[in-house]
């Protein structure tokens, strides 16, 4: 489908609107777009993140283009500005707005890494629930990792748990709190990424006691049947084979001769995933972000031993990390036919299948179920103290919410909407 660009009218018109907090490079507006959804507008802090955003889903031109507002400067923001200077603005959109989606971040809630209740970044929940209060809309939808549903310490009770307390009274009629913990690969996702979930239904719409969760569930079959992904998890290969440097000459990165990158090209064959993620290209297409790292020869040699010598898809031993000097806690060589693991923000987490590599920021962006035509915008990767201050291409990538997990749930919580 595609949505009008933005008019001169403030005023949403269209039904099925939702605005994006938190939404990164646009991974779950992607999937909701593509479900049906309109999009009126998204928050995100991250400059980074949100260049690759705005160059995908702002373009009155593009596949997809939120309804942006005239009063809303469409550039990288805080949820804490927003409210600060556009809260007059978020009250008047009372009524016209059906549906809050957003992940706030989850490095607080991770259990990969520190956990901790005083971690600043927890408190951006606190802010969603006031944008919330202030726009009502029928539906809600928080994204975030596992850890979010666990007690910070024995004596507390869940966070996810706090905030469902708080949606329940929230506003004129508060909210009804659905949340499960999601196997993303039911869906098609090839990796191993289960994430929290919560959804929503405002309490005087009259649909509450249909759990959207049980509905996503039930559907699942028909989804992946319509995408032709049913009966099995999506291996490696299958997503990601048609990449493989041996199928043809590499050719220059145009950005920088320093460096290589896969040549793409449509020969066969091509599975069902891959399909779908080159849908609609025209034959002379080419994505971007298929850059190769440059990896110096004792990397190379290191990863082709561990190829040879380790078991694939699974995480190197502390005896196999010993044996070939890595300190890699989570290093995995990835099986062909299995799953991937769970993309992170860190590229060298994987080792390919079959060659001594890491993954290219779009083979990480295929796992995470990005159309080829989606672009990346800014700096591949960065390091030290720019870290807190970047949001790079391998970041943003394994931030997002997979954009096909996105599509199911956009696509059951309006067929819980039609029959309000």
């Amino acid at each position: 489908m595609s949505i009008a660009p933005k008019t001169s009218s403030e005023k949403p018109k269209k039904p099925n609107t939702f605005i994006d907090l938190f939404s990164g490079c646009g991974g779950l507006s992607l999937g909701l777009l593509m479900a049906g959804w309109n999009g009126i507008f998204s928050i995100e802090k991250s400059e980074d993140a949100f260049a690759t955003f705005k160059a995908n889903l702002c373009d009155p031109d593009g596949r997809y283009t939120f309804l942006w507002p005239e009063w809303l400067p469409c550039e990288a923001m805080t949820t804490s500005h927003i409210l600060e200077n556009y809260s007059k603005h978020l009250k008047s959109l009372k009524g016209r707005i059906d549906l809050i989606a957003g992940g706030p971040p989850c490095q607080g809630f991770s259990m990969a890494g520190l956990r901790s209740n005083d971690d600043p970044r927890n408190r951006l929940t606190e802010e969603y629930i006031e944008i919330v209060r202030l726009v009502e809309p029928k539906y809600l939808l928080l994204e975030n990792v596992r850890g979010f549903q666990h007690p910070f310490s024995e004596d507390e009770m869940p966070y996810s748990h706090r905030v469902a307390l708080q949606l329940a009274t929230l506003g004129e009629f508060g909210y009804e709190v659905y949340s499960e913990l999601i196997d993303t690969s039911k869906f098609g996702v090839p990796q191993m990424r289960k994430r929290f979930i919560m959804m929503c239904i405002r309490k005087d719409q009259g649909v509450c006691g249909s759990d959207p969760l049980k509905i996503l569930t039930k559907n699942v079959r028909s989804f992946r049947d319509r995408r032709s992904l049913n009966g099995h998890n999506v291996g490696v290969r299958e997503a990601i084979g048609d990449l493989e440097t041996q199928r043809g000459p590499l050719v220059d990165y145009p950005d920088d001769r320093k460096f290589k990158q896969v040549r793409y090209d449509g020969s066969g064959p091509l599975t069902a995933f891959q399909q779908l993620m080159r849908a609609d290209l025209s034959q002379s297409f080419a994505p971007d972000s298929l850059r190769l790292p440059n990896h110096t020869p004792e990397i190379v040699a290191r990863f082709s031993l561990i190829l040879e010598q380790c078991p694939r898809g699974r995480t190197l031993s502390p005896e196999n990390r010993a044996r070939f000097s890595t300190k890699k806690q989570c290093l995995t060589p990835l099986h062909p036919e299995m799953l991937a693991r769970t993309v992170t923000t860190l590229p060298d987490d994987m080792i390919h299948y079959g060659e001594p590599r890491i993954l290219t920021v779009r083979e990480n962006a295929r796992l995470q179920t990005f159309p080829d035509w989606f672009s990346f915008k800014g700096k591949y990767t960065t390091g030290g103290h720019r870290r807190k201050n970047e949001c790079p291409r391998y970041t943003q990538v394994g931030n997002a919410v997979p954009p096909l997990l996105a599509e199911a749930i956009g696509e059951t919580l309006l067929e819980i909407a039609s029959h309000e």
